[in-house]
């Protein structure tokens, strides 16, 4: 086990970005999202999260729902596997968070508050197109430009960040680059020079939970990659399925085995018994 913690298990997750110890690492990634748009100066966590309706429970799903000094609410969550209607799920979360500001009375004036979504992907997902952030607001179709904003979603297709450390120009692009090496780096970049990075390596060190938070950990990082490896043994068997039925078209059109071969990968003996 690696010098640091898994940032894609609920416990790492929520031990750097969803305590309030780690309150300062939240307001700085967050600001390094948003930068060039605005500053949040403070943010207060409530304890009241979206609610998670679908078939695995909160399985691979953490949530972290806050306040901003301001008033808007934000959503910051971890996906590490695909949910069916994944893109329409982000829709309802985002527009019930809106809704549930709602006032009973003839004298509330719909005075709504802005509701942030900010997904993190451990994956890609296909109908949002395939680069590392996608922004989302409601615009004006004809003019281009944005009619509210509201309803703001983020996707961050963590799969589609390649950057290297020395490649990283600003901050946001180090924290992408932090969390998604972070279990396997012995050292954390950039804690020299930014007080920020220190105190983020200072908080993930396995070495800094306790007992009872060590024990919560290797359970959660045990059925993190129990998973992971469930996902890949299940993409493996459907990618040899696809292999197959490719092998069985090529052979109907009277390709060779030799030639099917070097297509597909399948053994030769294989191909034969099709």
């Amino acid at each position: 086990m690696g010098k640091y913690i898994n940032p894609f298990t609920d416990i790492g997750f929520k031990r750097i970005f969803g305590q309030e110890l780690s309150r300062p690492l939240l307001l700085d990634f967050l600001n390094n999202l948003l930068k060039g748009e605005r500053v949040i100066e403070e943010i207060t966590f409530l304890d009241k999260e979206q609610p998670a309706e679908f078939e695995h429970g909160r399985s691979l799903i953490y949530d972290i729902f806050c306040k901003t000094d301001s008033g808007e609410h934000i959503i910051v969550e971890m996906q590490n596997r695909e949910q069916p209607y994944f893109k329409k799920r982000s829709i309802y979360y985002t527009a019930e968070a809106i809704a549930r500001q709602g006032e009973r009375g003839v004298d509330w004036r719909y005075s709504i508050s802005a509701v942030y979504f900010v997904g993190f992907l451990n994956f890609r997902l296909d109908d949002i197109g395939e680069k590392f952030r996608t922004d989302v607001a409601l615009m004006d179709m004809e003019e281009r430009k944005l009619f509210s904003g509201d309803m703001r979603m983020i996707f961050l297709q963590l799969p589609y960040f390649k950057k290297e450390a020395e490649e990283c120009l600003d901050n946001f692009e180090r924290w992408i680059y932090v969390l998604k090496h972070m279990e396997a780096l012995n050292r954390l970049p950039w804690t020299a020079k930014d007080p920020i990075f220190e105190r983020l390596a200072q908080i993930s060190e396995i070495s800094a939970l306790t007992r009872d938070e060590r024990i919560k950990y290797d359970a959660a990082i045990r059925y993190y990659r129990d998973n992971a490896h469930a996902l890949e043994d299940a993409e493996e068997v459907g990618r040899k399925k696809g292999f197959i039925e490719t092998a069985k078209k090529l052979k109907a059109m009277g390709m060779s085995t030799s030639d099917i071969h070097i297509v597909t990968g399948l053994l030769p003996e294989d191909i034969d018994k099709l």
